[in-house]
């Protein structure tokens, strides 16, 4: 019995989902800018192939992204260069979460002669109910950083998806798809500047724990 306290929603294919984490007991899990860049590598290599990324951000003890888990049909088998098979047996995204933990986990006990767990388990993820809830998400994502105090406002803060959105430069994020949800990059930019009532967001947020 005692698992199924710890016993999370699967993610399901079709949905969106806020995938969110901290440290273990809430200790850092990024320590200098190649800690960023290199969890963001690890990412596109075990979770892109099952998931399209419409925000994310990257702070010193937690990170938070907005994935659609994609369907079986849509899964980037040629992707996966880290599998010593041709497919995997099971294709399941939390599989894929799991093994961009443990990889990082890894490479930072190893880089700073540390042992144990390095962030809370199982991940945390909530499914997204409604459009209006998503649209609050992406902006409750990219103004983390401002919510914590690290910036005034959010195209300030190098290690989230804020500044891409906006960019011309080539990404494997859904910029088309996010701003549409605004109605264009304008709005987009209003919308990230203005209070919005985020209640929904923080019942679940990383920020209660």
């Amino acid at each position: 019995m005692q698992n199924e306290k710890y016993k999370k929603e699967p993610l399901v294919p079709g949905n969106y989902y806020h995938i969110y984490n901290r440290g273990n007991n809430g200790i850092d899990i990024f320590f200098e800018n190649s800690n960023y860049e290199y969890f963001l590598k690890l990412y596109h290599q075990y979770v892109h192939p099952f998931a399209e990324t419409f925000a994310w951000c990257l702070m010193k003890n937690h990170f938070h992204f907005l994935v659609y888990i994609r369907d079986e049909n849509e899964v980037l088998l040629d992707s996966l260069e880290y599998s010593t098979v041709e497919k995997p047996k099971v294709l399941d995204a939390s599989k894929q979460f799991g093994h961009l933990f443990n990889a990082y986990t890894q490479a930072i006990n190893k880089r700073y002669s540390r042992t144990g767990s390095l962030f809370e388990k199982p991940f945390e993820r909530k499914k997204v109910s409604s459009e209006k809830y998503l649209q609050n998400l992406i902006y409750y994502i990219h103004n983390n950083p401002v919510h914590h105090g690290f910036t005034k406002t959010a195209n300030e803060y190098p290690w989230s998806s804020y500044e891409s959105i906006l960019s011309e430069m080539p990404t494997k994020l859904r910029r088309e798809d996010v701003i549409r949800i605004y109605g264009s990059k304008e709005n987009f930019i209003v919308y990230h500047n203005e209070e919005q009532d985020l209640k929904n967001i923080f019942d679940i947020s990383i920020d209660k724990r």
